[in-house]
């Protein structure tokens, strides 16, 4: 378990922090450390869990979870966020359940040229995705057209929208303060 500040040891855990740390688990009884960075402020850890399971784990959304995860995955490589990439492609790869196929994404992702393996409506948002991770001050009204024209529902652009929101967010939480996976 590693960051560039303090995080509490699960057995040392009292209080907030072990009512979280309990409420954050993963289904093999652990805690990541993307949850345990928020260990000396475990408010934020409540938010952080909230968000993460409203966004990607929701039964509501109506895009598959495997295009979730590669939305994610796009996000964390666009901001070099090795923690998030390696959680969240792995997630992928087990739901498109396809090596060949899930290798050629992450190749595409990587390569910043998603189009050589979407297209449609998947290769808009991924398009989208991309332009509100790297140029977010330059969204406008206008990069709604090319989702519409694709037949991309509201609700859908808001799905993406959440993903990369969140993405970013915990992207920047996890660079920010040196998290790794090691210990997860």
């Amino acid at each position: 378990m590693t960051a560039w500040i303090e995080m509490i040891e699960d057995g040392a855990a009292t209080g907030t922090v072990k009512e979280m740390y309990d409420k954050a688990r993963s289904p093999h009884g652990t805690i990541d450390n993307v949850m345990r960075c928020h260990s000396l402020r475990p408010h934020t850890m409540a938010g952080h869990l909230a968000l993460y399971k409203s966004v990607l784990h929701n039964p509501d959304n109506t895009l598959p979870f495997w295009f979730l995860e590669v939305v994610a995955s796009y996000t964390s490589i666009i901001n070099n966020c090795k923690y998030s990439l390696t959680h969240h492609f792995m997630n992928a790869r087990r739901l498109i359940n396809d090596k060949e196929r899930s290798d050629a994404i992450y190749a595409a992702l990587e390569n910043h040229t998603p189009e050589q393996e979407f297209s449609g409506k998947e290769l808009v948002l991924l398009n989208y995705a991309k332009k509100l991770t790297a140029s977010v001050g330059k969204m406008e009204a206008s990069d709604m057209e090319p989702l519409r024209a694709e037949g991309c529902t509201d609700g859908e652009i808001l799905e993406v929208n959440q993903v990369v929101a969140y993405f970013n967010y915990s992207n920047r939480v996890l660079n920010g303060l040196g998290v790794t996976t090691d210990g997860d």
